[in-house]
């Protein structure tokens, strides 16, 4: 368990640095099946948009939801929504996870389609 208890303290470091910014904030979360992102309003009470692999339009363009793939999909996707929604500039709530892998698919493919953080 001192590992789930180690990133939830990182996650927690990073939040109290983003509250202080008062930006919203784009949050990913990652299981072994399926990757989350969804962006949060600053005042942290309200969802804006968000994106996972479970939603029907991704599922139906990946074959697995557990890759680098289905988080490069998710993360363009989120991205296009939030443009959508007038969100443009946020904050990068990885929720002390690594920046690598899934993670950091996510995060370039939501740059590449307009996001800035």
């Amino acid at each position: 368990m001192s590992k789930k208890i180690d990133r939830l303290r990182r996650a927690k470091k990073t939040r109290a640095r983003i509250k202080r910014l008062g930006t919203d904030r784009l949050c990913v979360h990652k299981t072994a099946r399926h990757v989350y992102a969804q962006v949060i309003s600053s005042n942290s009470s309200q969802v804006i948009v968000s994106a996972s692999s479970l939603d029907k339009e991704i599922k139906s363009q990946i074959k697995y939801s557990g890759n680098v793939e289905a988080a490069t999909i998710v993360g363009g996707i989120l991205a296009k929504r939030a443009k959508k929604a007038g969100v443009t500039k946020v904050a990068f709530d990885r929720s002390g996870f690594k920046f690598h892998g899934r993670i950091q698919a996510l995060a370039k493919a939501a740059r590449e389609n307009g996001m800035q953080f």
